[in-house]
């Protein structure tokens, strides 16, 4: 449990602005700490916190940024607290599920969006758990100790999208972990011309740490080119004490007393635990340590709800850990990746939180998410692994890594950020929102949710992705992807199990991964399927080819999608050789066309993957699509 927290500002929301029946909201930002005994026989899956500094009573302490959303009188919210684990710093649930632009403190109307997570009454909460986020625009982090007078190797992956003279040691523009020598002889770079190149060392004169947390090379970092540097590092912080930031701030909310200074002593029925990527990979890791309980063995979570997490982990609780880092081949690569494996921990006291597995398609792309219902025992992966009875999963069929819009965002030319497509337009909001109402019911009222959707072997939607490309390459302007990046099996040494690698990993067979099947549009044909799917438009999938100025040609983007508009007429579609019927054949006009939109959204509400609320939203914004691609 928490051991303070101290409340640095208080302020009623939008000037007392209600929110339908729950009224006003207000919002807490603060300080939480933490002091937990490393002892405990749950805190022994936390690597290092046996050499952790402790305190004169025994206990390791730590401390976190904090921030709440509440209802002014609680008696009129739903009794519900969603934990939303921040993504890098930043909070996340309002834009997944108000559909806001992502905001460091949510103040304005903008801010608050559709107001849904508002409207339906949820206290929400988010705590600073990573420890490479810099405190700089708003962003949260935790503060843990450092294990002193320990040094050990750790790698970093840099792939720049631009030319760069140097870079930092880090994901981005995380805090690194700094060399313990600048001059070390034993460092190590080497570089890959793309995702499956050949591994090439980089002589050790040809590139220098400029400082502690910065690396250069000789004629500069070329864009796309994937680079590795493994160096040592000393006094690591203790990466895992995340997990019981998270854990703690959530019971303490729940069963914390108004003495202790708990803004919500009246407590909560039950608890959602939320993530969005980087943050959904924490929460796999997260059940998969059984952390999710707290010390008096109380199951804090009723329901968690990882969203575009795929197959993958983190390095969240490793000795010299990267938070950030998302890439295959990393610690994050390795399995378990299916419901038998990542849950062992939780059959095995017992008491399960209800789980939606929620991904879309380039989760699927990027070659893990298949590996969450499929078996892959001597990585045969020739047979469908349902999921667990109290485990929904999700594909949001034809959709990228987030949400997109209309008109897609254009390239960057500051960060490089380009595909060879546009971007793809669809927007899974409505899915999601669905998705938390339908896990809420399941919680609350133990009422079934429907049934999961994900492409299966046994029907043939699930297939090799690239069986695909016959179909891609004779669609006008579509480029397919060259090369598809498999996880690996990985060998990272004996003491693995105790959070401390040794690289480089020892690389294996390839696990097979499959994607979801598609129909004669190009679209896929499994998950479910929003109307941009059955009543479409465009082609909208789950890749993006990198686009050739940045670099690693034939690769896909990480995270985007493609929208790959039908010709408008038969004769320009007649002219170029497109194999997809045009939309004029399909639809008589405007009008004709929202019908049909409407009647697909009339289905989704019946079958519970779509609110009743979102219909009239889903057929504006199909609205905006016909005028887009009329434009």
């Amino acid at each position: 449990m928490p051991t303070q927290l101290d409340i640095q500002s208080r302020a009623t929301v939008l000037n007392g602005h209600a929110f339908g029946a729950t009224g006003a909201y207000e919002k807490i930002a603060g300080t939480i700490r933490f002091a937990v005994d490393p002892k405990h026989p749950l805190h022994q899956r936390i690597t290092d916190i046996d050499l952790a500094p402790r305190n004169a009573q025994g206990l390791v302490e730590f401390a976190g940024d904090f921030f709440l959303l509440k209802p002014v009188d609680m008696r009129q919210g739903n009794g519900r607290l969603l934990m939303d684990v921040a993504n890098r710093g930043r909070k996340v649930a309002l834009g997944m599920f108000n559909s806001t632009p992502r905001v460091p403190e949510p103040s304005t109307p903008e801010d608050f969006g559709n107001g849904f997570l508002m409207r339906q009454g949820y206290t929400v909460a988010w705590v600073g758990w990573q420890i490479d986020v810099p405190r700089r625009d708003g962003l949260m982090a935790l503060d843990v100790p450092r294990v002193p007078d320990i040094s050990g190797w750790l790698r970093c992956r840099l792939r720049p999208n631009l030319a760069a003279a140097t870079l930092p040691l880090a994901d981005r523009t995380h805090i690194p972990n700094p060399t313990v020598d600048v001059n070390d002889a034993e460092a190590s770079m080497t570089a890959r011309e793309h995702g499956a190149a050949e591994v090439v060392k980089i002589p050790r004169a040809s590139w220098r740490f400029v400082d502690a947390s910065h690396v250069a090379l000789d004629g500069g970092f070329a864009p796309g080119v994937i680079y590795d540097v493994t160096y040592r590092s000393a006094n690591p912080p203790l990466v895992g004490l995340s997990f019981l930031a998270v854990r703690d701030t959530a019971a303490f909310l729940r069963w914390g007393s108004a003495a202790n200074g708990n803004p919500c002593p009246d407590g909560f029925e039950s608890a959602t635990l939320f993530g969005v990527s980087q943050s959904g990979r924490f929460l796999r890791q997260m059940l998969l340590l059984g952390l999710d309980a707290d010390e008096q063995g109380r199951m804090v979570f009723d329901a968690v709800l990882p969203h575009v997490a795929g197959g993958r982990r983190g390095e969240f609780n490793l000795r010299f850990g990267q938070p950030s880092l998302n890439s295959a081949g990393t610690v994050g690569s390795l399995p378990p990746f299916n419901d038998e494996g990542l849950f062992a921990k939780l059959r095995e006291r017992g008491r399960m939180p209800k789980i939606f597995a929620t991904n879309t398609s380039a989760e699927y792309w990027r070659g893990d998410a298949s590996l969450i219902h499929s078996d892959q025992t001597d990585h045969g992966g020739l047979r469908d692994a349902e999921p667990a009875d109290f485990v929904r999963t999700y594909l949001f069929a034809g959709t990228q890594h987030t949400p997109g819009s209309i008109p897609p965002p254009p390239a960057d030319a500051n960060t490089g950020g380009r595909g060879a497509h546009r971007f793809n337009i669809t927007d899974y909001a409505p899915l999601l929102r669905a998705a938390l109402v339908n896990l809420d019911r399941w919680v609350s009222a133990g009422v079934e949710p429907p049934p999961s959707q994900f492409p299966r072997l046994a029907d043939g939607t699930a297939v090799a992705a690239e069986t695909l490309g016959a179909f891609f390459r004779r669609v006008p302007g579509a480029t397919f992807p060259e090369r598809m990046v498999r996880p690996t099996t990985l060998d990272f040494g004996p003491d693995i199990e105790r959070g401390i690698a040794a690289y480089p990993p020892k690389s294996g067979a390839t696990y097979p991964t499959t994607v979801c099947a598609i129909d004669a549009d190009g679209n896929e044909v499994a998950g479910i399927r929003l109307p941009d799917l059955t009543v479409p438009l465009a082609t909208v999938t789950g890749w993006n080819p990198r686009h050739p100025e940045q670099g690693g040609a034939g690769d896909l983007m990480q995270m985007m999608g493609s929208t790959l508009p039908f010709a408008r007429a038969r004769a320009e579609r007649e002219a170029s050789g497109d194999p997809r019927l045009s939309i004029a054949e399909r639809y008589a006009s405007r009008e004709a066309y929202l019908e049909a939109v409407r009647a697909a959204a009339e289905k989704l509400v019946a079958a519970r993957y779509l609110l009743a609320e979102d219909m009239d939203g889903l057929v504006e914004r199909a609205g905006r699509r016909w005028d887009y691609f009329h434009a």
